[in-house]
């Protein structure tokens, strides 16, 4: 009878075991997907700044430094790849960058009415909301794995089978919080 209750405890503690790795499993893949969603997001916001930086360029003859800031920015945020505090600082840096360009753009009254501007502007305004959603389900994912990978007894589990803690998109300068005023 002992071994029985015995082989039934053990059988009940690998069932526990499996359904806490398969949970782990679920909440890294959300993250990883949330991750994706960033990424196509912020995709499309640099498709989109080379068509602006292309659009005013005829008009901002006198502008280059801002927009050399803006493509550097760019391409630095591009290959900040996968390392989530080093892509949150380039992006980051792409959004002042981004400002800047629009900011001076308000100087220019035949820019402010070109109909391809307006249109980049809206899109790329539609985009920067699309990412702080994306932001926000990626950094609700990302609490939710970390919570789940840190709580006892899960963490023993977790620890077992090596989930690592998952990094929040942050952004660290306040400045960066702001964002982009994408009218003219």
């Amino acid at each position: 009878m002992a071994l029985w209750i015995l082989i039934a405890a053990a059988v009940l503690v690998l069932l526990w075991m499996i359904a806490v790795y398969n949970g782990l499993v679920g909440k890294r893949n959300r993250v990883r997907n949330a991750w994706s969603q960033i990424d196509v997001q912020l995709k499309r916001r640099h498709d989109l700044i080379p068509n602006l930086v292309n659009t005013v360029k005829g008009y901002m003859q006198h502008e280059k430094q801002v927009l050399e800031q803006v493509t550097e920015a760019r391409q630095r945020a591009i290959t900040a790849g996968g390392n989530v505090p080093a892509r949150a600082a380039a992006e980051g840096d792409l959004t002042r960058a981004v400002g800047s360009l629009l900011a001076v753009a308000e100087a220019y009254p035949q820019l402010r009415a070109d109909r391809n501007v307006l249109a980049l502007q809206e899109e790329l305004s539609s985009t920067e909301n699309k990412i702080a959603f994306a932001r926000q389900f990626y950094n609700d994912s990302v609490m939710e794995m970390n919570t789940a990978r840190e709580s006892f007894p899960a963490s023993l589990v977790a620890n077992a089978f090596g989930f690592q803690p998952a990094t929040s998109f942050e952004i660290a300068d306040p400045a960066e919080r702001a964002v982009p005023q994408v009218q003219l």
